[in-house]
């Protein structure tokens, strides 16, 4: 532009209007200080670009006018030469904008007008809808919720023109985690999405049936009690908070160009047309039938007096279990999905109860930052024995107001200790973790969560933010044998990178005012992955009590043995490599008198291909009916349908996936027999291409016994062979075959079979879990 070839030096301090023309053409008439611009004044430029407004020495700065020759225009806020502050922007195809800018980019609150009459009323973040805000198609359709560049991400409501609604989570611009789709007709869908398609269980209820009070949700959303919006249609922005709201950066000259300015005036949300209608998989409707192949199920499904209720499981969109149920046995049992973090605490620490466990999540976040940031400047050096001993302990005392060494906090007083500190920040390093990583996973300002236990230790559970670290509470006994045992465990992680026994970052204990003591453990989540898990299942090889209730069956239940209704059928090097390290982790577990411990077995079904009629309801709609929801429509494209083959593996290219080493894995990438002997990647069509190790991103078909199957009969199981990705580890490792056990043993031997029970002799039980496994993953015939 021509005034940034100005000369800096100006002579005397008078403001004189002048006009001024440049050699390439461009022309100021106005006041100069100096031979600058400053205070009011005209610019033209060559191309057409015409500036009128304020200037501060030869910047444009303040309240001002630019036009562009192809009709665009800004009026607003100007700073150093930039876009910044308030202003409204009107593209020349219509649109307009008012907001706030920040450095030539909408950053801040403002609203954009489109072309097409959609509006969107909200926050802005470097050019895209970020934070909070509503967005109204032309065609009646409008979403209110939270976004992330540009996509809709986390809690929102969608509302479709037909009277459809959908009150959850996003991701992406999709559909994703717990929800509930309300239909035009009054029938409700509670249950999981992923990626925009339902995904695991759910219960629908039809038009007339009881179901769940949605107060809370449609108020937590911003509906009221019938499911309106609470924030109208004709909603503005306060134009004295867009004047004075924060807004990111481009230089004036980059936006004074046509063409620049048609790109950035016309972005719309991504996955535009994706949301602008009903999702494809709720077009029709109806149980198990012709439409439910691909589709959902849920309008006008059954008009009686006593409706039906409907418990269903999803693959990726697919139905392929539905369990018929009256509403009126539905009634008790039902309830709206849990949308917030929150869980019951657990049995073991229920003296904290209310805000004394957030204290002690608060305490345990310090303690690792303060333990993690004194540790990580010792130079590295190899572990020694006295790194074992009980003298290797890093302990403070953090009082609520701060000391020398401590920041003040909003907990209570605690003492802290940090057990082997040198052994953990080597493993840390072995197992590939960054030290700044492991602190704001585990002590950010997202912080923790808690999750309920799966097991009967009754031992708190916390999550990290980012799903990447479980931390559990231990018992005295359980730390004494983990402290035993660590020079063991530390020479067979380091010997054994592929190994499935459960990785430790870090061993802590908090001492109260008041005198009781908590033990954590740091552990890597073995689910950490962007797939879903369908299945969870904890097998020890046992069968005595080893079964689930099937009225305490949730979504994210943790089975057992006998719940299992599959086997699993993997490439024959994949299964080699995976007996290979199971047998090599047992023989140390057993070397150490250690029982109990368990394969924990994470599942993620593959959708498999939609088949003909399974199931014929008495009471189908008409294909005239099913397809009454569908009131929109646009002219788009069908997605296409999922291939027949769920999985595939292909050569394994580093540069396509992601190989750094997770909070679960660390091992080399494993060879499959199928693809001539090499390193294998896994591909899931439409979803992701995966790396394949041991225990993460392993493929397997799972087979499902017919003969076995022990649900109840009013469920129906729609297909029999499934591809499966696998996620699996040895969990539960620190129990000795001790003087409890052994008369535990004596004990239950006199009622049941020995072989049976779980406490038996750790050679025998090795035996027993390495022989169940082989059952479980069997060898292809």
């Amino acid at each position: 532009m021509g005034y940034c070839s100005m000369k800096s030096s100006w002579i005397g301090v008078s403001l004189m209007p002048a006009e001024r023309v440049f050699s390439n053409g461009d022309v100021y008439s106005g006041q100069l200080k100096g031979t600058l611009p400053h205070g009011k004044g005209k610019y033209a430029w060559p191309d057409g670009i015409i500036y009128e407004g304020d200037w501060e020495e030869g910047k444009i700065s303040g309240r001002g006018k630019l036009m562009w020759s192809s009709g665009a225009k800004y009026e607003g806020d100007f700073s150093g030469g930039y876009l910044h502050g308030f202003g409204t922007l009107t593209s020349p195809d219509g649109s307009v904008y008012a907001g706030a800018w920040r450095m030539n980019v909408r950053h801040g609150l403002g609203r954009k007008e489109y072309c097409n009459s959609d509006v969107y009323d909200g926050s802005w973040r470097e050019g895209l809808q970020d934070g909070s805000g509503s967005y109204s198609w032309y065609n009646g359709n409008r979403f209110i919720g939270n976004w992330k560049k540009g996509k809709m991400s986390g809690r929102g409501v969608m509302s479709w023109a037909n009277g459809d609604l959908f009150n959850g989570f996003w991701l992406n611009g999709l559909r994703h985690g717990s929800g509930v789709y309300k239909y035009a007709d009054g029938g409700f869908y509670f249950g999981t999405w992923s990626r925009g398609l339902k995904d695991g269980s759910g219960v629908f209820y039809p038009a007339g049936s009881k179901h769940p009070s949605l107060k809370k949700w449609h108020r937590h959303f911003g509906y009221d009690d019938t499911g309106n919006f609470l924030l109208s249609h004709n909603s503005t922005i306060n134009i004295d908070d867009l004047r004075t709201s924060k807004a990111v950066s481009r230089s004036l000259s980059e936006l004074t160009t046509t063409s620049g300015l048609t790109r950035t005036s016309e972005r719309y949300p991504d996955d535009y047309w994706s949301t602008s209608d009903p999702p494809r998989d709720f077009m029709h409707h109806g149980p198990s039938s012709k439409s439910a192949r691909s589709v959902d199920s849920g309008q006008s499904e059954i008009r009686d007096k006593n409706p039906i209720v409907f418990e269903r499981e999803y693959m990726q969109g697919v139905l392929i279990k539905e369990r018929i149920m009256s509403s009126i046995d539905m009634s008790h049992r039902a309830r709206p999905l849990n949308l917030t973090k929150e869980v019951t605490v657990s049995a073991c620490v229920s003296f904290l109860g209310g805000k004394w466990n957030h204290y002690l999540m608060l305490n345990l976040q310090l303690g690792i930052r303060y333990t993690v940031g004194k540790i990580t400047p010792v130079p590295p050096r190899e572990v020694r024995a006295s790194d074992f001993s009980e003298r290797a302990r890093i302990m403070m005392f953090f009082p609520r107001n701060g000391s020398q060494y401590t920041p003040p906090h909003k907990s209570i007083d605690f003492d802290w200790k940090d057990y082997c500190p040198m052994v953990f920040r080597n493993l840390r390093e072995m197992f590939k973790l960054d030290a700044a990583d492991y602190m704001m996973s585990i002590c950010g300002d997202d912080g923790l969560r808690e999750i309920s236990s799966p097991g009967k230790s009754g031992s708190i559970f916390y999550l990290s933010h980012d799903d990447r670290f479980v931390i559990k509470t231990l018992k005295r006994s359980e730390l004494k044998v983990l402290l035993r045992m660590l020079p063991r465990y530390y020479e067979h992680v380091g010997d054994y990178e592929n190994t499935l026994i459960t990785k430790f970052f870090g061993v802590h204990r908090i001492k109260l005012k008041w005198g009781k003591k908590v033990r954590f453990v740091v552990m890597g989540n073995m689910f950490c992955t962007e797939l879903k898990i369908h299945r969870r299942y904890d097998l020890k090889g046992s069968t005595q009590g080893r079964y689930t209730e099937k009225n305490k069956i949730g979504e994210k239940t943790t089975l057992k043995d006998l719940d299992l209704a599959y086997e699993f059928h993997m490439d024959k090097l994949l299964r080699e490599a995976l007996f290979k390290q199971i047998i090599l982790d047992c023989s140390f577990l057993e070397s150490l008198q250690i029982l109990d411990y368990s394969l924990l077995l994470g599942l993620h079904f593959r959708a498999p291909d939609p088949l003909t009629d399974i199931l014929e309801p008495p009471n189908e709609m008409s294909d005239q009916e099913s397809d009454s929801v569908g009131s929109v429509d646009v002219n788009l494209p069908r997605e296409p349908s999922i291939p027949p083959k769920g999985l595939l593996m292909v050569t394994h290219e580093p540069n396509s996936v992601n190989t750094a080493p997770g909070p679960h894995i660390r091992g080399s990438t494993l060879r499959a027999f199928s693809v001539g002997e090499k390193e294998v990647d896994l591909i899931l069509p439409g979803t992701a291409r995966l790396r394949v190790q041991l225990g993460v991103n392993m493929p397997a078909q799972a087979h499902h016994k017919l003969g076995q199957d022990n649900e109840e009969s009013g469920t129906v199981e729609l297909f029999e062979v499934y591809d499966v990705v696998v996620y699996m580890g040895i969990i539960d490792i620190l129990q000795e075959y001790n003087m409890k056990k052994k008369v535990e043993h004596t004990c239950k031997s006199m009622k049941y079979d020995p072989m049976t029970i779980s406490a038996i002799e750790p050679t025998l039980y090795s035996k027993r879990f390495i022989d169940f496994l082989l059952k479980v993953f069997p060898e292809k015939a």
